[in-house]
């Protein structure tokens, strides 16, 4: 017996019920029923007024077919007749899940207090509510009701899918009928975008096919009907393991079944299936380009002809582990606190490691220009009277760099403290927190550089501010910004936010390489058998100086090759003592420019609107 109060998660379907009980030790394991994992939701009410459950009430339907309720789960203001006696599906579906608690207490050894219950992503208030009351019915304490969908999403994330804070998802659940809905991963958990359903599209749909293929002659809905159910539902199962099988009919010898027609039946429900997604991807208002993935579960997801259905509809699906009881373990760890991958507790993602180079190799290429800009003027004049030719733009750079190192570094650590902070801040609050403190500093820093330039060649400061502080505004200003969206919580970025001020190191790698060989030929000695090279090198320095541009403001290939070619020619024209502010300038503009693409494109543009479950 494991310590500490178990969890019991059920979800009941239309013609399968599936359970799991987990352990505050993030164990669990699923409830067995005669052997198997899933308990059929039918039902049998014997003459006695006793009820029969799971896989005894199937064995006694070809001889009571008339006291047979094979799918018990109906609208909460329907009555069933059931041998000339009104009976309420409400004492149907308590039976069931009191043949779950009563496997649950033993397997647990105790009384349980936390039970989920999963439910349709389609259900209203008045369905929900009715289920509470078969809980409460057999004897179970107060549920707490999850979505179907929902619980399948935090299943995955359990199981180790990197699903970012933004991020869209659809999941097919194919039981006994058809649901599929679109999730989008928010800041406080999972929302349902759209959801449709379908209730001729599933297993049962298929077992029905299946019997007109199999027979000549509909066997009618007596006791014969249910004992072919009972044969081809075992035939189905079996196909998982065998090529084909032989299936005992009630009245005509036995036939084989194997995949072929298997498929031949399934093929037109699977079909609808298909255009269920796409209606549903649809209904969202997105395409299937949109989705970080499509995940089937459910007993009919087993069928390796949905997959290729659904990818013949132009998504590509993917079987997820254990489709049965995907939702029943997802529901299981909803809400658990030791439950690390919960979707509900984490806003922001951890950093990668590789972070790191994003933040150093600014700040190295900062620095570098800073020290070049220092330590190489071109002095004129007397020496009585000295002026100095400065390289603007390399000071402009220096500070730019900076700012992104400053920025990056910043929100990588807040990002960090989110994660780990146990506080009841928000993570949001953290990450906002470390964004204006990080555009603090590089503004400081900015300014100490035209500090310690003027100190050091001589000069008045305000030329220094001038070519520091006012090329990095624009990029200070959309920063403040940022961090006011990350306070609020109005929208997290998909990955993250430490995600979102990852500047291209590409494009700074290449820029700085290209501004220090523009000094470098401006200043160099003018040796007359080394002018042609030293020349060169300039020219060089203006081609990756513009390439380093447009890395910046565009970041598809195509468009960067397009748009590299003419910008390099022009910086590489521009380079002289004249221009060089201008080529600093063209940087700190494209920088800019980067960031509100930034904050437009994952921030400020309208995103597809939240279409609540129909």
């Amino acid at each position: 017996m494991r310590s500490g109060q178990a969890r019991l998660a059920i979800d009941y379907g239309s013609a399968d019920t599936t359970a799991v009980l987990a352990w505050p030790d993030g164990t669990w394991t699923p409830l067995l029923f005669d052997g198997e994992p899933a308990l059929p939701s039918a039902v049998l009410l014997s003459e006695d007024g006793t009820t029969v459950t799971g896989h005894h009430a199937w064995r006694a339907a070809p001889a009571t077919p008339h006291r047979f309720i094979p799918h018990p789960r109906q609208p909460s203001e329907q009555r069933l007749t059931v041998a000339d006696t009104d009976v309420d599906p409400l004492e149907l579906v308590a039976a069931t899940l009191r043949h779950v608690a009563e496997q649950a207490h033993q397997l647990a050894g105790t009384g349980i207090d936390d039970v989920r219950l999963v439910v349709p992503a389609g259900w209203g208030p008045r369905r929900r509510t009715w289920m509470r009351h078969a809980a409460h019915r057999a004897g179970l304490p107060p549920p707490q009701v999850i979505d179907a969908p929902t619980a399948v999403a935090g299943h995955l994330l359990a199981t180790g899918l990197q699903l970012p804070v933004g991020a869209y998802i659809a999941v097919c659940d194919v039981g006994a009928t058809a649901e599929v809905s679109v999730l989008r991963r928010g800041p406080a958990g999972f929302e349902v975008l759209a959801t449709l359903a379908d209730p001729t599209a599933g297993g049962t749909a298929i077992d029905d096919a299946l019997t007109t293929t199999l027979t000549t002659s509909p066997p009618g809905t007596g006791g014969q009907r249910w004992a072919m159910m009972a044969s081809l539902r075992a035939g189905k199962h079996a196909l998982t393991d065998h090529p084909a099988v032989t299936v005992p009919l009630p009245d005509g010898p036995a036939v084989v079944l194997h995949t072929g027609l298997l498929d031949q039946a399934a093929q037109p429900v699977l079909r609808r299936i298909a255009h269920l997604t796409t209606e549903a991807i649809t209904a969202a208002e997105l395409t299937p380009r949109d989705l970080t993935g499509v995940y089937c579960v459910g007993g009919t997801a087993r069928l390796p002809l949905l997959a290729k259905t659904i990818t013949d509809a132009g998504i590509t699906p993917t079987l997820v582990d254990q489709p049965t009881l995907a939702a029943a373990r997802g529901a299981a760890d909803a809400g658990a606190t030791n439950t690390t991958t919960d979707p509900t507790t984490t806003e922001e993602p951890l950093p990668p490691v590789r972070r790191a180079a994003a933040i150093a190799l600014p700040g190295l290429a900062s620095l570098a220009l800073v020290s070049q800009f220092l330590l190489t003027p071109e002095w004129r004049g007397s020496l009585m009277y000295r002026e100095a030719i400065l390289n603007w733009g390399e000071l402009t750079m220096a500070a730019v760099f900076a700012v992104i190192a400053c920025l990056s570094a910043g929100t990588v650590l807040a990002s960090t403290i989110a994660n780990r902070t146990t506080t009841p801040t928000s993570p949001g609050a953290h990450t906002g927190t470390g964004i204006l403190a990080a555009a603090s500093l590089g503004v400081a820093v900015s300014g100490m550089y035209a500090v310690v330039g003027s100190l050091y060649v001589g000069y008045p400061v305000n030329g220094f501010l001038r070519w520091t502080l006012l090329p990095i505004t624009p990029t200070i200003t959309a920063a403040a910004v940022m961090a006011l969206i990350a306070t609020r919580q109005w929208r997290t970025p998909a990955g993250g936010w430490s995600n979102l001020l990852a500047f291209p190191t590409s494009s700074v790698l290449t820029s700085a390489a290209g501004m220090l060989l523009i000094q470098y030929s401006l200043t160099a000695d003018r040796w007359p058998h080394l002018l042609l090279w030293i020349d060169l090198a300039g020219r060089a320095g203006g081609l990756l100086l513009g390439i380093g541009t447009v890395m910046a403001v565009v970041s598809q290939p195509i468009l960067r090759l397009i748009l590299s070619a003419p910008l390099a020619v022009i910086t590489a024209a521009l380079v002289s003592w004249p221009a060089s502010g201008i080529l600093g300038a063209i940087y700190a503009i494209a920088v800019t420019t980067w960031w509100l693409r930034q904050m437009w494109t994952h921030l400020l543009r309208p995103h597809h609107p939240h279409r609540p479950p129909q």
